[in-house]
């Protein structure tokens, strides 16, 4: 639950700043009438992001256990990868994103009224398909998809009232420090999501290997335990995981992590203090 309302709260936290941005760039040219179609774009985008997450919840039930398993491993790592890339994307465009949004809406405010709709859709739209699939992925991978789901909800109600206090100027929330941490904990997250993945496909005889563990650590952590519930919840950690997973596993956690760490500069300098990053008055 708890890894799934991070998830929630860091993606809607995003695409709530990048609505405000919007909205607040309207009010200061004097626009508020084109609000309404970009409100349509943003309600389109969130419509759909659940359409994808209900096929994906609903959809495979009448495949074959082969195809399920292979349907489940290859989106689980397709999941892993826009992740990955929403990380390292927000990680390099961050300063830059107000100045991004403005200039395009400026181009969909002088041309037609569908502009504004799909730039509101687009803006929306790709975090919450993004969301959608990566939680699907990380509550598919669990045990209690239900928790996992109310996990998920909570996080992005979460953004929500966190975005609006932030539009309004009541929270003051050091951004860089908070998409730091998140896309920290993000990564360990999509490593297992991915290790997760490709057991699927060992399953199902796409990769072979499975059933023979590289090691394990059943004593250690057992996984009925209080702490392996809580690591296997968090993290999808596996007591005795494949030479595949844990290769994955390893190879993506070490490569995702240091190149990371190198794109925030975690370490190498300090944080400035962002505050009232959307305001009415921009």
């Amino acid at each position: 639950m708890l890894a799934n309302y991070l998830i929630g709260l860091r993606e809607g936290l995003e695409a709530g700043l990048i609505v405000g941005i919007l909205v607040a760039y309207l009010n200061k040219l004097g626009r508020r009438d084109v609000l309404p179609r970009l409100w349509l774009g943003v309600a389109v985008a969130i419509v759909v992001s659940l359409g994808v997450g209900a096929i994906l919840t609903w959809g495979p039930y009448g495949l074959s256990f082969q195809a399920q398993e292979i349907l489940g491993g290859g989106l689980s790592i397709l999941a892993v990868g826009l992740v990955t890339w929403m990380i390292f994307w927000m990680g390099r465009n961050a300063r830059e994103l107000k100045h991004d949004l403005e200039s395009r809406l400026d181009a969909a405010v002088a041309g037609s009224a569908i502009g504004i709709i799909v730039l509101g859709f687009i803006s929306v739209g790709r975090e919450g398909i993004e969301t959608a699939l990566f939680i699907w992925a990380s509550v598919n991978s669990g045990e209690n998809a239900v928790v996992g789901s109310i996990g998920a909800l909570l996080g992005i109600l979460t953004s929500v009232v966190i975005a609006y206090l932030i539009y309004r100027g009541f929270v003051r929330i050091n951004l860089g420090t908070f998409f730091t941490w998140t896309g920290l904990f993000l990564v360990v997250v999509a490593a297992g999501v991915l290790a997760y993945g490709v057991g699927d496909l060992q399953e199902a005889g796409v990769i072979p290997g499975w059933g023979q563990a590289a090691f394990d650590l059943s004593a250690v952590v057992p996984p009925t335990s209080w702490y392996g519930t809580v690591l296997g919840g968090l993290f999808n950690f596996t007591p005795a995981p494949t030479w595949a997973q844990f290769g994955a596993w390893l190879l993506y956690l070490v490569v995702t992590l240091v190149c990371f760490i190198r794109v925030s500069g975690l370490g190498r300098r300090r944080p400035t203090s962002v505050t009232k990053p959307v305001t009415t008055n921009v």
